[in-house]
């Protein structure tokens, strides 16, 4: 409103990678000498993150049912000590011989703790020209079209149903969160009852369907209509075409909208 600008040096950059879904920066104001860092990510490695808070969750959860990619914000200040000691661990583990990305990781991870939640945003991704009349003839020409995506299994189910991959009234199956063989196996058993059903899974429970029943998963999601693979990433989708063409013995079309595809 005074139309005061602040000025503010840039002290350290962590880039965002698909592994941590999270990015940050170290800034230091140039008037007070403040040292903050900011730190931008994914709630489902936010949450952890930032003080306890009662409303995170579920505010990330009405954007992502509204076909909203959510990202939350978060802050902390830093004492000039407490700075100094990071950037001489943080200087000492980037000469490391061995284990370096490991060792600066490790450092970085140390002051993301109890951070200042600050806000969470909700951005429209906007589909392509033409993309709802583009995956209906693909349909129409007996091509199947899989889904795999980085955004929440919300936010993917959304887009799903908003291109018309998904028709508004075709049934769904969202494949539970596993985390053992036995939990792959019940729900297999489940799959195989809703084969009609439109197939959601996430990158972790593909992973460990391939992992123990690599034959049955493949045999039950090439008869779905439509498979969605969410909180995929770029490793679990290159898998994923290796695996299809493997399995299929056909050609594989993989078509990447961003860098990391």
């Amino acid at each position: 409103p005074d139309k005061h600008i602040m000025r503010f040096k840039i002290l350290q950059i962590f880039p965002f990678t698909s592994e941590k879904k999270r990015m940050g920066i170290i800034v230091q104001n140039v008037t007070s000498g403040e040292i903050i860092f900011y730190m931008k990510g994914a709630d489902v490695v936010m949450k952890s993150i930032v003080e306890y808070n009662d409303w995170l969750e579920e505010e990330c959860g009405n954007l992502a049912r509204e076909g909203l990619r959510t990202l939350v914000i978060a802050k902390k200040i830093l004492t000039e000590q407490q700075y100094a000691s990071f950037e001489q661990n943080y200087t000492h583990a980037q000469l490391s011989v061995t284990d370096r990305s490991v060792q600066t990781n490790a450092v970085i991870e140390s002051l993301e703790d109890n951070m200042e939640l600050l806000c969470t945003t909700g951005v429209e991704d906007k589909l392509q020209f033409e993309v709802r009349p583009t995956l209906e003839l693909l349909k129409n020409a007996g091509i199947k079209v899989w889904m795999l995506t980085g955004d929440k299994l919300e936010t993917a189910t959304s887009i799903a149903i908003s291109s018309k991959l998904i028709g508004r009234n075709q049934p769904l199956f969202s494949f539970k969160t596993v985390t053992s063989r036995v939990e792959v196996h019940s729900e297999l058993n489940q799959l195989r009852k809703n084969i009609e059903n439109a197939l959601i899974i996430t990158g972790s429970s593909l992973e460990l369907c391939v992992q123990h029943y690599e034959t049955e998963f493949m045999e039950l999601a090439c008869r779905s209509p439509v498979v969605v693979c969410c909180r995929c990433s770029p490793t679990h989708k290159a898998q994923l075409v290796l695996l299809l063409k493997s399995y299929m013995k056909r050609p594989v079309c993989a078509i990447g909208d961003g860098g990391n595809d």
